[in-house]
């Protein structure tokens, strides 16, 4: 099958690029690599419109200042290219994150098997890295967990696997929500329940003892009362999805709504941290 390729400069922030790839899905395209500071998008095409493509205003804008790339790409065996662009991933020497097409490991501690599809959350970004050690580093044993964003489900199963007593495992995104789903089941997973929606799901009278929130920082400052309130005194919420410069804003914040911050872990100027409700 032939395919369609476009090529386009990365959005500006981690949310916009969301926002593109979901756009772009709705649209037909099933399959993005992110290389350096571009984004490249694949369509079958039989499938592929560019009137509607251009209806983007994303797009609009690229296509405008001449930076969008559209080619026809001949025939080739395209499971072959994605497995060879999806690597496996080792966190800490005791999580191996794997695809169906990787070996399986006996001799790792934690082995967890995703369904790479379009959502987010593989454990090749570094905050999905950071936010798998800080789970490994701390205990979740019998605890009630929120994995909220959970993309493909890989901090909740984490989570599970590590003891979590139960876990609800909400996405505002519906292939996210049915990627948590899957991957919770391929992993014999069964203490997982996963809600498609975002913060409005949450209420004061939720009782986790530890939240994962791995998004992005507007998001995570426009929500994080809703967080605060949804999670124990003494309960531990960890936060993910933003770069070093914007640590000082998420503090801030979280102490405003009686988060107070703990530590945190860097990576590329990414950063994960985590926090006690003490109030």
């Amino acid at each position: 099958m032939n395919y369609y390729q476009i090529t386009v400069p990365i959005p500006d922030t981690e949310e916009g690029t969301e926002i593109l790839i979901a756009l772009l899905s709705v649209i037909g395209f099933d399959s993005f690599e992110e290389q350096s500071e571009l984004l490249i998008a694949y369509i079958p095409e039989g499938d592929f419109n560019k009137d509607e493509l251009e209806k983007i205003e994303y797009i609009q804008k690229v296509e405008e200042s001449d930076k969008l790339v559209v080619e026809l790409m001949p025939d080739k065996n395209w499971n072959e290219v994605w497995e060879s662009n999806y690597p496996s991933v080792i966190i800490a020497d005791c999580c191996y994150v794997r695809a169906p097409f990787h070996p399986t490991d006996p001799n790792i501690d934690y082995e967890i098997l995703i369904k790479p599809k379009m959502a987010f959350g593989t454990a090749h970004h570094e905050t999905t890295a950071m936010m798998l050690e800080l789970i490994l580093d701390n205990d979740f044993e019998d605890k009630k967990v929120l994995d909220m964003g959970c993309g493909s489900g890989v901090l909740a199963i984490l989570a599970s696997m590590k003891g979590a007593k139960s876990i609800n495992a909400i996405d505002i995104d519906k292939w996210s929500y049915e990627n948590t789903t899957e991957n919770a089941e391929v992993n014999e997973i069964t203490n997982i329940k996963v809600f498609e929606g975002g913060a409005e799901l949450l209420s004061d009278s939720d009782e986790y003892e530890i939240i994962l929130a791995n998004i992005n920082k507007n998001i995570l400052l426009r929500d994080m009362k809703y967080y605060s309130d949804a999670l124990l005194k003494n309960g531990y919420i960890y936060f993910s999805g933003f770069y070093a410069d914007d640590l000082a804003d998420i503090i801030s914040e979280a102490y405003k709504v009686g988060l107070k911050y703990i530590n945190n872990l860097e990576k590329n100027n990414w950063v994960a941290t985590r926090f006690i409700k003490n109030r």
